[in-house]
């Protein structure tokens, strides 16, 4: 499971490039090393399943264009890595979580504030609620599931 990331948010013509290089480095060039090396050694059969974000879809906020470059970046590469692995029976899924609350992201204060009402369920998602999707996938249940991206999100995008 390739969970890692991270934001920044400023306007596209004030955006840092080292803050830019930073975040493509972490949350696309890490998840294709970690997945090259996953199966290398995984040889027949496995999952590889990638944690992207629903901001791959909708972008509710200004300033997040390179976050949202980053993670639409995880669906081209979980598609083109389900076809060259899927002969060697390994699947790649990519789960798209909408706000959940963790460090990086709280459930409360002014920003979580903001994102509530444009829920369908009107609140923050749990780690654990995601955690039990990718076990799914991770499972022997999914084994006809790959190269989706699956969004899991409250409604977030809905």
């Amino acid at each position: 499971v390739n969970n890692a990331g991270v934001l920044a948010v400023a306007p596209v013509t004030e955006f840092d490039l080292a803050d830019f290089d930073h975040m493509l480095a972490v949350n696309v060039r890490s998840v294709f090393v970690a997945s090259q090396a996953a199966a290398r050694y995984m040889g027949q059969g496995g999952r590889i399943i990638n944690i992207g974000s629903t901001n791959a879809e909708r972008m509710p906020f200004a300033g997040g264009a390179p976050y949202a470059m980053s993670k639409s970046a995880l669906v081209g590469l979980t598609r083109g890595m389900a076809r060259d692995l899927g002969p060697k029976g390994i699947t790649v899924n990519n789960v798209q979580p909408g706000p959940v609350d963790t460090d990086m992201n709280p459930a409360s204060g002014e920003f979580a504030d903001s994102l509530i009402p444009l829920m369908a369920i009107g609140r923050y998602g749990e780690a654990d609620e995601i955690a039990s999707f990718v076990a799914y996938l991770a499972g022997p249940e999914a084994g006809y599931v790959t190269g989706a991206s699956l969004t899991v999100d409250g409604g977030f995008a809905a």
